[in-house]
Parts: C-alpha cells; structure tokens; sequence
C-alpha cells in the first residue's frame, strides 16, 4: 500500500481549488491522467472517495471536505518552514509571490518591482492581479506571500501595513468642465460607470455616492478604469478613480477630471500577510520600499 505524500496534498488542493481535473492539471503543469492517477492512489490511501466526478467539474465529498482542512493546514506549516529557511540563510532571496488588487497594479507594481529588483537582486517576484477577495483567500491558503489591497481587509489573521492615502477624483465628459463639481448628494441620479462587482474600488465608491441615504440606480459597469474613462469620454455617464490613476488613464481621453470640494472620498493602500509567516520583518522592510516607490508616482 502506498503512502500519503505531500505531492498527493499538492494535488488535491490544486483539484479542490480549480474543481476540474484539466485545470488543476495545468495548474500543476502535469498532464491530466497523471493527476488523476495521483488522486486515485490517494482515494486508496485514504479507504474513501474524496471528490465526485461529474464531466464539467467535481465536487468534494463529506471526506473530502475534512481532509482538505487538514491538507491546506499541513501546507501551510510546510510553507513556514520554507519561509524560515530562507530567513536564517538570506531573507532576499528566491521567490516573493505578490498579489495586487486591479485598481493598483497597472500604476504602482511596474515601480515596485523595478526598486525591489535594485535593492534585492537575489529575490525573484511573481505578481499575480486580482481582486481583493481571491487575494485575501490567496494568502490565507498559502499561496501567495503578501497583497497589495485596501485596507481595512479585517481579516484576524492577516497583518496589515499602511502604505498610502488617495482621494477619488470626478471624471466627467469634457464639456462638463465648467459646471459646478457634484457633491455625494447628487451623484446616486446621475449615469454612474463603475467596475464589475467584486471590485473593492466600486464598493467604495458606491459607499461615497451612496452617503446621503440615497442609493444610486442609474450604474453601468466596465472591466477596468481605463474602459470607464473610455466611456465617460464618449458621453455615456461619470466615474470615480484613484488619484493614481489620472496621469494614466485621462491623459489621451477627452475628459473632465476634477477633485470633489468638501470631504472628497478616499482610499487607504496598504499590504498585508499572515501573521505566522516568519518573514515578517523582512516584509516591513519591503513595505517600505514599496511606500517610497508609490511616492515617486507622477505628480497627479
């Protein structure tokens, strides 16, 4: 009878993860009758089915639930263990896998991975772009070291650092120019262009337009700042975006862009980890650097 692995724990978290065989299969870059096999010896060793098989996707059974607590746990102790050695013979060395939320990335990481790479030649970056959910869930399960997102994530098991603040700013199409600036009141009745859900950044937003008591109802929806904007310039409606943003996304367009008068919405940015994760202190450090680096952004 053969034994468990962590190669057997690897692949069952890739498979429960991404709940189909081919996807998990590339995702661990081994063909799909290897990870079958893999999961098949695993089901003997554990005397049970752990996942049902449909022809588009599988589902965990009740055993299946169980030992993947325990799987992602074992994993996350081994990813601590990796963290700790790497502590003791040099902290800034080899990979450091960095989430940034959307909002953010196209602006801030090109900055942070050039100073990272002058300052840490030995450390090897992998930045992967989500929203701030998968990032939370990323980090919790091991798979990523730290995140970039806004705070507050108030997630208990997560440390949390304060990079920067940044207002929201008004884009409106140009020949708007000269009207008075809305305050929060008046946006909920205006044609608001925002992200898809699951974008903090739209969250925060309808928070500010919603602010009054009242909720808006005219909301259309874009995949990214730069299709707002696109959008705004063709007429349709009016958008919020981070002040980072602006010397990126209106400067071809012909917009309106303007500062909001009386307690302009903001945003707080910062990073997070686990708070088991050893390297901890090395991460402020890092933090630090990213925090210069955001302030050498274009002037807004």
């Amino acid at each position: 009878m053969k034994s468990l692995t962590l190669k057997h724990l690897r692949y069952f978290e890739a498979l429960a993860n991404h709940g189909h065989f081919g996807r998990a299969a590339d995702a661990c870059m081994i063909s799909q009758p290897a990870l079958s096999l893999q999961i098949k010896e695993l089901e003997g060793v554990m005397g049970g089915p752990l996942v049902e098989r449909a022809a588009r996707q599988i589902r965990l059974t009740a055993l299946g639930e169980d030992f993947l607590l325990r799987a992602r746990d074992i994993l996350h102790r081994i990813e601590d263990l990796d963290a700790l050695v790497r502590k003791r013979d040099s902290p800034f060395s080899g990979r450091l896998r960095i989430g940034v939320i959307p909002t953010v990335a196209p602006y801030l990481l090109p900055k942070i991975i050039g100073a990272l790479s002058v300052r840490y030649p030995d450390l090897s970056l992998e930045p992967k772009e989500t929203i701030t959910q998968s990032l939370v869930h990323e980090i919790l399960a091991s798979r990523l070291d730290v995140a970039i997102v806004a705070l507050p994530v108030s997630e208990p098991d997560l440390q949390e650092f304060t990079l920067f603040d940044e207002e929201f700013l008004l884009v409106r199409p140009a020949g708007d120019a000269a009207l008075p600036v809305p305050d929060a009141s008046a946006l909920p009745a205006m044609q608001l262009l925002l992200l898809e859900e699951g974008h903090c950044f739209r969250d925060q937003a309808l928070s500010f337009c919603n602010s009054t008591g009242t909720r808006a109802r005219n909301i259309m929806e874009g995949s990214s700042l730069s299709t707002l904007v696109r959008m705004v310039s063709a007429g349709i409606g009016v958008t919020l975006i981070p002040e980072m943003a602006r010397p990126f996304e209106t400067r071809s367009a012909d917009v309106s862009v303007q500062q909001f008068p009386n307690q302009p919405p903001r945003r707080t940015i910062g990073m997070v980890w686990r708070k088991t994760n050893p390297l901890s202190e090395e991460l402020m450090e890092i933090g630090a650097i990213v925090r210069k680096a955001s302030d050498e952004m274009p002037d807004y």
